[in-house]
């Protein structure tokens, strides 16, 4: 009988590869304790990193015959780790500055009347947009931009892949984007006017909005177009 925990690690991903579960086993052993202390450092949050090692070894599983791993399995998996963290703050960045934009609207007071028109016309532009989103594209978006659920527990309401709803958001983001991209292009010709007619007199909350909202459009950029190395996840 094979005795599992004095398997190298070649041996061990030879053996996962032709579906032995003892080999997963021992894997599982030598390595869960080390990723999750990884990712609760970089995450500091308990259920967060379960949620990502889980993860992990979920995968490490489901595609185990299609595993290439060019390095030692301990550096493989350390690195999805890794991957999967950076996707985590990504996705948080994009979702504060996205809150972030749309509180100005609901919490400032506006003491002039013209900053007043431009802010409520921006909110109407953008949830206008929204409106006319394909139906599963407007509720994968509003279940994570207004419900904050994460993009599992979207997949799993909708019985979508995650995968799917990735897509379902980009979507929608790179539509409000270029709307955005025509409303602060108006916006800011207007700004201009306005500037000049008030010797250059700021006008705060019109341009804190523009900024955060312009912010959102950087972050969507950087979302979109991140070249990702392939990993585990």
């Amino acid at each position: 009988m094979t005795d599992f925990t004095e398997l190298s690690e070649e041996e061990l991903i030879r053996l996962l590869r032709q579906d032995r579960l003892n080999a997963f086993r021992e894997i599982y052993s030598r390595y869960w304790k080390r990723l999750f202390d990884e990712a609760y450092k970089r995450l500091k949050s308990k259920e967060l990193a379960e949620e990502v090692v889980q993860e992990l070894f979920t995968n490490l599983w489901t595609k185990r015959q299609l595993l290439q791993i060019n390095t030692t399995i301990g550096a493989y998996l350390f690195s999805a780790v890794t991957h999967q963290v950076i996707d985590i703050y990504r996705k948080e960045l994009v979702r504060a500055k996205y809150n972030q934009a749309f509180k100005v609207v609901h919490t400032e007071a506006d003491n002039s009347t013209e900053d007043a028109i431009m802010l409520k016309d921006l909110t109407y532009t953008i949830e206008e947009e929204i409106s006319h989103l394909p139906d599963k594209c407007r509720s994968v978006y509003e279940l994570s931009r207004k419900e904050h659920k994460t993009n599992k527990e979207i997949a799993s309401y909708l019985g979508i892949s995650e995968k799917t709803v990735e897509q379902h958001l980009t979507k929608a983001l790179k539509k409000i984007r270029l709307t955005l991209s025509h409303y602060l292009l108006i916006a800011a010709l207007a700004f201009a006017g306005k500037v000049i007619q008030r010797s250059i007199k700021p006008a705060y909350n019109t341009r804190s909005y523009l900024n955060s909202i312009s912010g959102l459009s950087n972050a969507c950029d950087t979302f979109s177009s991140v070249k990702r190395k392939p990993y585990l996840v």
